[in-house]
């Protein structure tokens, strides 16, 4: 009994620091919350009063709703092309062993390690060339790119586990070597693929730097018009639209979650 007391006790500590490094990343999220109920024409905290009016201003509004139309087909669609990239990136990296998988690793991993606002000139000028600015496959390329390095870390990681035998033995016994894949393999790493592809969709959903480079107008994303808003025009709408996403995003976690876990559960066969 003594001893459980002294193991509690000493893990205290550490019990606090993380309740407090956990207020320090929720509180300014949470803060958002009862902003965006505000009745007033400015943010405020705590609100005088408490109102539906800027849920209602975001569902009226035709530029914040043709802006999240355009960032969930950008999201979506970067996920499909990113995991699909990234899960055959890493899949030849596993190939390859180990003659050029670091130099190669460096060069997918790239975008994480270059400063965005660079990435995003060098983005600008390039797709000006091609015609790609203000267009959503240019949009779709730009944070595809961004978001490559994410599914190839995590599609990698699951192969390092893999063995390679099954694919030898699969071709052993008539499969191709794609038909070997995605009978063999991918079941194995579909969770890390689906990973992938989640991160792929937060990170164009969340990105503003490039978007910010490369569309305007029309052709705007959700987090282009909320920077473009809190510059010019600073109203709780902002804070109605983060909202939703603080809820959104709380949601895609939990789903995540219980996915997980039902892929952990062991099957009859198990």
């Amino acid at each position: 009994m003594r001893d459980d007391w002294l193991s509690w006790r000493q893990r205290m500590p550490l019990f606090l620091f993380a309740g407090f490094v956990m207020l320090l990343l929720v509180l300014p999220s949470l803060l958002v919350v009862p902003m965006s109920f505000s009745a007033g024409d400015y943010l405020e905290f705590p609100p005088s009063e408490w109102s539906l009016r800027w849920y209602r201003a975001y569902f009226e509004s035709s530029l914040w709703q043709s802006a999240t139309t355009i960032s969930v087909i950008t999201g979506l669609l970067t996920a499909v092309l990113a995991s699909l990239l990234g899960t055959m990136a890493a899949w030849g990296l596993l190939l390859m062993g180990k003659r050029l998988p670091p130099l190669l690793m460096l060069m997918l991993t790239l975008p994480m390690t270059v400063p965005t606002i660079l990435t995003a000139i060098g983005v600008f000028y390039v797709f000006a060339r091609l015609q790609l600015i203000n267009t959503i496959p240019g949009l779709v390329l730009a944070h595809t790119m961004l978001a490559i390095p994410f599914v190839v870390i995590l599609v990698l990681s699951r192969l390092q586990s893999f063995d390679l035998n099954q694919i030898r033995v699969a071709e052993s016994l008539g499969a191709s070597p794609i038909k070997a894949f995605f009978k063999v393999a991918l079941p194995q790493i579909r969770f890390a693929v689906i990973a992938g592809a989640v991160l792929a969709f937060i990170t164009s959903f969340d990105e503003v730097i490039v978007a910010f480079f490369i569309t305007g107008g029309g052709k705007s994303t959700i987090t282009r018009v909320m920077f473009t808003s809190l510059r010019d025009q600073v109203d709780p709408t902002i804070a109605a639209v983060s909202t939703i996403l603080i809820a959104l995003s709380v949601m895609a976690v939990i789903m995540f979650q219980l996915f997980e876990a039902h892929e952990a559960k062991p099957g009859p066969q198990d």
